[in-house]
């Protein structure tokens, strides 16, 4: 499990950081696909730094919240990538984003508890006073 964790891991961070590097400078092949694709040409150095800034927080130890939005934020990219390809018509192209959606999946899934956001961990507790805030009394817990 922990091969595959590193593996993957290794994988879309590194996709990550090349990717994010190029949009952000706006480089083929990425760039030109984004444009042909009918989006803003502004969009390319906000992708890009937003998959730097993924790279380093799925990379780093600690951080496990912040971990769990990089991993969402991967999958919603690569998951928009293969979808606007598929609503182009460009079939091909839905391919290399898909299969890392899956890999930031697996990595994902896959990642050692050290990495993970468990119960205990601060801020977890203002999920669980929600309930406070619906009407539940001090004396009702």
């Amino acid at each position: 499990m922990r091969r595959a964790y590193w593996t993957t891991t290794a994988i879309v961070v590194g996709e990550c950081a090349v990717g994010g590097t190029m949009d952000l400078f706006e480089l083929a092949p990425f760039y030109p696909m984004l444009i042909d694709l009918g989006y803003p040409s502004y969009l390319s150095p906000i992708l890009g730094g937003a998959k730097l800034a993924a790279a380093v927080v799925i990379a780093v130890p600690g951080l496990p919240r912040l971990k769990e939005w990089a991993y969402a934020g991967v999958l919603i990219n690569m998951l928009g990538a293969a979808a606007s390809n598929g609503a182009a018509h460009k079939y091909s192209g839905m391919v290399a984003p898909a299969a890392f959606a899956v890999l930031a999946l697996a990595s994902w899934a896959t990642r050692p508890r050290s990495r993970k956001l468990l119960a205990g961990e601060p801020g977890r507790q203002a999920a669980e006073q929600l309930p406070a805030a619906h009407g539940v009394q001090d004396h009702d817990r």
